[in-house]
């Protein structure tokens, strides 16, 4: 029999996904996708898979706190100061049981973010080991969330990142520049609002916006009118779209710190092949990414960025998702491996949807995520002081 993870891993979605509670994911699967849910693959492996839901189009901010909710079974905090300077509610949804029992230095979690998933992930670790220090000036102790009061670092044992857009995307960087973006916002914007009021809210998809009232908080009818929320969600910059550029992206990573005990990995995958001075993404048989792909390639060239630039996984240019421009990394070697640094694993070949098994190899996806949990669980055999002060 195998040897397998002996803490819980926790699988965290990137833009426009959905978890385990959503509807969809019984129909569809975001982990694992066309090659069938991943997360009961690894069950029936042994291992003690979750797969979380936060606002797919939420910002990092946002749902780290809705990841934290979820996995200690408690109501959503968005933090006072955080609230007020955004000009959203403070309080969400209400979790009556956590996702696991037991979570804390005695049952860590490794967690897993496709994605913004991967920003995400970030953000609660950073969270979880420091804290927030405007969130304790402007909140009075007996109401703060734990989430903010720092010195947990201990309760994660691993970061994985997977395409995700640590340092922005050129995507977003096209979309704004070859003028998409007010199109693409009337859609995303405009969908999320009316499908927040509609039956398939809470039981197909769910957009976790009830903190701006593009919904309603589940068990109460405090919508705000649509136009309203709408303008507030786009106005203060506090959502998916301002954290994948690159201003945003610049902002999160000053705003985060690597957590000396936590183990980090990221994978990056690349759709494009060279052949002289041409480039084209012949790893992808998505015509939707074909063309991102281009645009992408075609804004790199524009600003003169390096010619490494050009390659990407149709949504995420290769060098963005290696690791964050400001923190400690280097290539992995199984021989070494060490907390409070980045891990970059060998390139990838395939798109975005790639490692999330869509339309992808089964067999290929199965063994990706076998590897990659058998690092994690020699992590586990690692044994560095830990960190419990607040920063």
């Amino acid at each position: 029999m195998q040897t397998v993870c002996k803490y819980p891993i926790v699988f965290v979605h990137g833009l426009f996904g959905w978890g385990s509670d959503e509807g969809i994911d019984r129909k569809m699967p975001y982990w694992g996708a066309t090659t069938g849910s991943l997360i009961d693959f690894l069950t029936e492996e042994g291992y003690e898979c979750y797969s979380a839901s936060v606002g797919p189009i939420s910002s990092a901010w946002d749902r780290a706190c809705e990841l934290y909710a979820r996995l200690t079974g408690t109501r959503v905090d968005y933090g006072a100061e955080h609230s007020a300077y955004r000009k959203h509610r403070r309080y969400g949804r209400t979790y009556h049981k956590p996702l696991f029992e037991g979570w804390g230095p005695e049952k860590k979690v490794h967690l897993i973010g496709h994605s913004f998933g991967g920003n995400t992930i970030r953000l609660l670790v950073h969270l979880l080991t420091y804290g927030d220090q405007r969130e304790r000036d402007h909140t009075d102790p007996k109401e703060l969330s734990g989430l903010f009061t720092g010195g947990k670092g201990d309760w994660v044992q691993s970061v994985v990142t997977i395409c995700s857009p640590h340092n922005g995307t050129y995507c977003f960087e096209a979309a704004y520049k070859y003028k998409m973006l007010p199109m693409l916002r009337a859609i995303i914007y405009n969908g999320a609002g009316l499908l927040g009021r509609s039956p398939a809210e809470g039981k197909i998809v769910d957009y976790h916006l009830e903190q701006y009232g593009m919904s309603d908080t589940p068990g109460e009818s405090d919508a705000f009118p649509l136009y309203r929320a709408k303008r507030r969600y786009v106005r203060y910059h506090d959502n998916i779209e301002y954290d994948m550029s690159a201003e945003g992206a610049k902002y999160l990573n000053k705003s985060v710190s690597i957590s000396p005990n936590v183990f980090y990995f990221s994978y990056a995958f690349n759709a494009v092949t060279k052949n002289g001075k041409h480039t084209k993404a012949s790893e992808t048989d998505f015509p939707f990414m074909k063309v991102t792909s281009m645009l992408m390639r075609q804004y790199s060239r524009s600003i003169g960025a390096d010619e490494a630039d050009l390659m990407n996984d149709g949504l995420v240019q290769v060098s963005a998702a290696l690791h964050p421009n400001d923190e400690p990394f280097t290539d992995y070697d199984p021989k070494d491996v060490q907390p409070g640094v980045w891990h970059v694993m060998p390139l990838q070949i395939g798109d975005h949807g790639t490692p999330i098994g869509l339309m992808a190899d089964k067999e290929k996806t199965h063994k990706f995520y076998l590897d990659m949990l058998e690092i994690l669980r020699k992590t586990e055999n690692h044994a560095p002081n830990e960190v419990t002060a607040c920063q």
